[in-house]
Formats: structure tokens, sequence, C-alpha cells
């Protein structure tokens, strides 16, 4: 169309529209800005200068240390997959506007620099070492706020599919893929409070004392009580045992085995007469000690007969909470919860997205993603309206970080002008008002 560089475009299909792209003014991603506030209000910046350091200080004074960090989490909790957007994102309004006053004009960091802060520095150390406090200590902010007594805990691990040579990758059987196999720890609040990543081909419940007790130890300390669930993989009598000795009530669902079919075979047999269309459920508890096991232990077994099916469904769950038998199925049935959460991470805030080669820089990225899951997930259940506290992360991105707008300088202000869709006026300005209201965190 012959337009001259720098000039909008005219298109024919209407004569009185022109095109132009202002990347530094306009922004896709206007959301951003409440998740700052919170940020802001949970004193995320003193937790960053308190466990993060820059050992090549001097080299480049130009972006502050916690311009980097909210850079990387920020671009996670808005969906970008790696440093590689950063050229694009260190003009765009909203990312300049969630740094510090340095970054406002300037712009804040491309991928050569933001590459070399999460590889590199965030891979010292004593700075590694930092991002695991300060997704704990963030967390413990908001328990500070939190009046319940009782802690539910819930480990699960999962798969992370890797393509390339990555160090410590490796075939896992049970997934049928070359993978990492991290470990994640959340509370029924669904915060991701640790995460462990791992070679692929180790077990699903390997290095669980790292991530659990400690995490026990430190409710327990407050005065909690504290609750554990887990699937199958966490069956193992030394996890019985520690939990046994610190107090903690549990729930694991254990594999079926000819030993504890016996001790049902009554309920195996499918009901005399005309099957129903709906399903018929048995319940039995019972004393079982496997061989491994120094002492017998409650066991829960519930039976399912489905209308169309040949054999029942049995499920078997060692415990030792003292409930009824169905109030234990019911408990343990919600650690499924757990998985959406980590299909939440993975989805989201690319938690799967471990491409370096170094084996300690897919670490911070896994942290890196640990860490923006949280704050989404925080900003979900602290300051969305009931109405809409049940989104998926996914549907706060589409919906609400995904928000257009425009940002004006006058002398004394910046302005930025959302367009209103999900996000109107109203709801933003409630999300304000109870980031506002927030009693501030003393832990």
């Amino acid at each position: 169309m012959g337009e001259k560089q720098d000039e909008p475009f005219q298109l024919s299909f209407n004569a009185s529209l022109k095109v132009d792209f202002q990347g530094s003014r306009v922004t896709s991603d206007g959301g951003l800005i409440l998740v700052r506030e919170l940020d802001e209000r949970l004193g995320l910046g003193d937790l960053i200068a308190e466990h993060l350091s820059d050992s090549g200080r001097g080299k480049n004074t130009q972006l502050p240390l916690a311009d980097l960090f909210r850079q990387s989490v920020y671009s996670r909790v808005a969906g970008y997959e790696d440093v590689n957007d950063a050229e694009r994102l260190s003009q765009d309004p909203a990312f300049r506007l969630i740094g510090s006053e340095k970054v406002w004009d300037r712009g804040a960091a491309l991928t050569s620099r933001l590459q070399t802060f999460e590889t590199e520095m965030l891979a010292e150390e004593e700075n590694f070492a930092g991002l695991a406090r300060i997704n704990r200590e963030l967390i413990g902010k908001v328990e500070a706020l939190d009046s319940a007594q009782r802690v539910v805990l819930d480990m699960d691990s999962t798969e992370v599919p890797v393509y390339g040579e990555q160090e410590n990758s490796s075939y896992n059987g049970h997934f049928e893929s070359t993978c990492y196999h991290p470990l994640l720890l959340f509370n029924r609040e669904g915060d991701c409070l640790a995460a462990k990543l791992r070679p692929g081909n180790v077990h699903s419940a390997d290095d669980w004392e790292e991530l659990l007790l400690p995490e026990i130890e430190r409710q327990q300390k407050m005065g909690k009580e504290v609750v554990f669930r887990a699937d199958a993989a966490f069956a193992k009598p030394e996890i019985y045992e520690a939990l046994e000795e610190r107090g903690v009530k549990y729930a694991i669902r254990i594999p079926s085995n000819d030993g504890l079919e016996r001790d049902i075979a009554e309920f195996l047999t499918r009901p005399v007469g005309r099957p129903s269309y709906k399903a018929v459920v048995w319940y039995k508890r019972f004393l079982y000690q496997a061989t491994s096991w120094k002492t017998a232990r409650r066991v829960v077994a519930k039976v399912e007969f489905h209308f169309g099916e040949l054999f029942p469904r049995v499920g078997f769950i060692v415990t030792n909470l003292e409930t009824d038998s169905r109030a234990v199925v019911r408990f343990y049935n919600k650690r499924g919860t757990a998985e959406q959460w980590i299909k939440e991470g993975k989805q989201a805030v690319k938690m799967a997205r471990l491409s370096c080669h170094r084996f300690r820089s897919n670490e911070v990225r896994l942290w890196l993603s640990v860490l923006a899951y949280n704050l989404g997930n925080l900003w979900r259940r602290l300051v969305l309206p009931n109405r809409i506290d049940n989104w998926s992360l996914t549907s706060l991105q589409r919906r609400l970080v995904k928000t257009g707008g425009r940002l004006v300088k006058h002398a004394r202000y910046y302005w930025l002008l959302l367009a209103e869709s999900y996000l109107t006026r109203r709801l933003f300005g409630a999300m304000v008002g109870r980031i506002a209201a927030l009693p501030v965190p003393t832990g």
C-alpha cells in the first residue's frame, strides 16, 4: 500500500480507518497490574531483597534485582513460555510498570540479560536456596492471616517430558517417556509449599522426607494439626512410621493384593438379582499387617459395582483417621485436586517448560514457575469475588490478565487506560478494594 515507514496504514475496505503499531504504549497484559498490587501488599519485594543477591554487582546496575525477578515470574503468570519473549515484552507497558521507576521509561530486560539472570545468577547456590525461602515465606505471610487449626498436605509427583539432551533426564517406564520427575507438596488451598526437580528414573516417593518433614515441623511449631494424603506410590512403611512418630494423621491409598482381597471376599461377588442402574457401594474397615510392616494398621476398603461392568471397582486406603469409613474415603478423594493444581501449573505457568541443558538451570526454571503459580493462586483465593473464585489459572490469564490497555504519560502521572471486557471497571475496583482490605502480613 506504499505507506512510508512509521506512518499509519490506510486500508481499502474502510477509508476512515488507519492502523498503527505503538508497542511501547499498548499492552495486552493489563491485568498484571492487579497481581503486582497483591505482591506489594504481601511484601514480596522485601523477600526478594532478603534472600537474593547479585554477586556481580557493578557489571549492570541499570536493572535492579527485583525487576529482573519480577519480569521472570510475571512473564510466566501471563503465560509466556521462556526468555525469548523478553525481547518484545521489554517495551510492553505492563512489564515496565510492574518494575521499579528505573524501567518505566527505559524498558525491562532483553532476552540475553534475563537469560543470564535465570541460568547464572539464580543458579548460584545461595540464590537457588533463596528461591525456596521466598516461596515458603510468601505463603507463610498468607498463613498468618488464616486462623484454621488443621492443615492438610497433599504430595504428588508428575512427568515433565524432555526432548533434548538435558542433564539428568532419563527414561521412565511408567510414563513411557524420557523426562524429569519432579515432586511437589501442596496444602488444601492449592498453594505449592515445596518442590524438587528429580531425574526421570527415580521412584515417585523418592526424597519425600526432604519436602514433607520440614513442613510438618513448621506447621506443628505454629500449633497446627497436620493431616497427610497421598496416592499408592507413597504407600511405604517408613512414611507411615514417620507420620505416626510425629502425631500426624494420614490417608494413603495402598495397592490391592491377595491378602487385602481375602479380607473383603464377601463383598467381591455381584449382588443377586437384576443389576441396578445405580452403583452399589460397600465399605469395610479392618486391621491389616503387610509383611514389611512392624504393626497392624487400619485399612478402609471401598467396593463399587457399576451397571454394565463385569468386575467391581475396589480401592484400599491405609489410615489412622478415627472417622467412619465413608468419611475416610471422601477425605482421601479430595486429594485429586492436587492433580488438578499440577495440571494448572503445567498449562498456565509453563511448569513443564524445562528446556535448558544444565540440570540446575532447569531447577531454577521450575521454582520460577512455582512462584508464578502461587502468585496466581493467591490472587484467585484472596482477591477474586466469590462468583469467579473457582476460575482456573488459565481462565484468569485469558479473561483478566489478557486485558488490552494503553499507556499515557502526563507531566506527573502515568495513566494506564484499560479496555473493558471480562475485566470491567467494577470488577477491577472490587479486587483493588479486597487487596487493600488484606491485613498487612507480619509473618
